[in-house]
């Protein structure tokens, strides 16, 4: 269950990212309140993840997704500009969740 709470941690990071962009510094009130909630709904499902995963697996896995999940985001919602060194850089923070995944805790 730890790694599917760890999931939708960081999927909603993903959220929580692209309103923080639309809330323009926090001057637009619903991108502003739907930022807060995401973020704090990431925060608590990322702390209960870590009751059984490890720190450096649980926080790595996280951030790992929202990095990832907000290129991606960007690129295909905001327009921003595709270069392979940038996807290239996806693709090794990708290849990172893996190895972090299979990795043994110990």
């Amino acid at each position: 269950m730890a790694w599917i709470y760890l999931l939708i941690a960081g999927l909603l990071e993903v959220v929580w990212a692209y309103f923080m962009k639309q809330s323009a510094g926090f001057t637009r009130l619903w991108p502003s309140v739907i930022t807060f909630v995401t973020m704090g709904m990431s925060f608590a499902l990322l702390s209960i993840s870590m009751k059984t995963l490890p720190l450096g697996t649980a926080y790595t896995v996280w951030t790992g997704i929202g990095a990832v999940g907000a290129f991606i985001v960007g690129v295909v919602w905001l327009n921003e500009g595709v270069h392979p060194m940038r996807v290239a850089a996806a693709g090794l923070i990708v290849a990172g969740l893996v190895l972090m995944r299979l990795a043994p805790a110990h």
